[in-house]
Parts: C-alpha cells; structure tokens; sequence
C-alpha cells in the first residue's frame, strides 16, 4: 500500500513528493530487528539482492546499447531503451570514496563507532560505484577494520553477507589484508 504525500519548504515554496511505502514502514521502516538499517528493494532493485543472495555481483544493462546502470530503473538512461539485462560481475573494484561517520545517527551504530562507509568504484563497470562497508570477513562486525587501514584506490573485492532481515547485501574485502 502507498501513500501519496508532498510537503512544502516554507523557505524556498518547493514542493516535495513525500510517498511513502505504508508496507515498509509497518514493518520497521528499513530497520533491522538488530537496529541497524536495511535495504528496501524495490521492484527494479530486488534482482540486484536476488543474485547477491547466490554470491554473485551483477548490475543492471541495456540490452540494446550494453551500458551499465546503477541503481536499477525501467529505462536505459543512453537510449532510453526498456530492455536490460543483468550482466555478472569480477566483484572487484577500488575504494573511490570512504566516510567514518561521527556521531553515529543512530544507537545500533553506537557500539561499533568508529566504522566505515566505502564507495567502491566497480572494475568491471568503472562508471558504477556501490556503496558498503570494508570488514575483515563477510560476517565481521562494521569495525572491523581498523580506520588507518583504509586508503582511496586500495583494491577491493566483494563479499555477501546475510542480514537479519533476510536479504543479502555486499560488503567488501581488502585485496591485500
């Protein structure tokens, strides 16, 4: 069930779509049993978990064009075609980008302060780039890593975790512990 809403900046008059999911949000609202956030796929993005779930790293494609795209939406943003694939992936990429998020914004997140936040530009595909959390092992907690181990451009390769909620998301391994 959605439900349509829009709220309006007093400042600057614009509108914004607020929809939200009433599914989602009865059941936790992207919050995991443990406190820490989950994904929410949507209708394009649920193959993206479906294949996660198997060990595999895939993105979307054209099929007519070829190009990759991420996130995952109906329409090729080169051709504008509506046909895609979902190609697999090395699972390799390098750090683009991390973050150590201080405060955290949420309790859960307390406890394993400080953690990461990495965006992974994907070799494969250099123009996508995910974004996860570097750990020791698939099953680590989010500090694993020590801060000071983390460099931009350090090789990276994925790996799945299963959360509590069910789903499988991508995490990412050093290439040289």
């Amino acid at each position: 069930m959605t439900q349509m809403d829009t709220t309006t900046d007093t400042t600057t008059g614009a509108t914004t779509d607020t929809t939200a999911d009433t599914t989602t949000a009865a059941s936790g609202g992207g919050e995991g049993s443990d406190g820490l956030l989950a994904p929410v796929p949507d209708e394009d993005g649920a193959p993206f978990f479906a294949y996660a779930a198997r060990g595999e790293l895939r993105v979307q494609c054209c099929a007519d064009c070829g190009e990759p795209r991420f996130p995952p939406r109906p329409c090729c943003p080169h051709c504008q075609s509506f046909d895609g694939l979902w190609k697999k992936l090395s699972g390799r990429g390098r750090i683009w980008s991390y973050v150590l998020p201080h405060p955290p914004l949420l309790p859960a997140y307390a406890a394993q302060a400080p953690y990461n936040v990495v965006l992974v530009e994907l070799a494969d595909a250099p123009r996508i780039r995910l974004v996860g959390n570097l750990v020791a092992a698939a099953d680590a907690a989010l500090n694993s890593v020590p801060p000071d181990r983390i460099r931009i451009g350090a090789p990276v390769k994925a790996a799945f975790h299963a959360t509590e909620g069910g789903l499988t998301v991508v995490r990412w391994l050093l290439e040289r512990p």
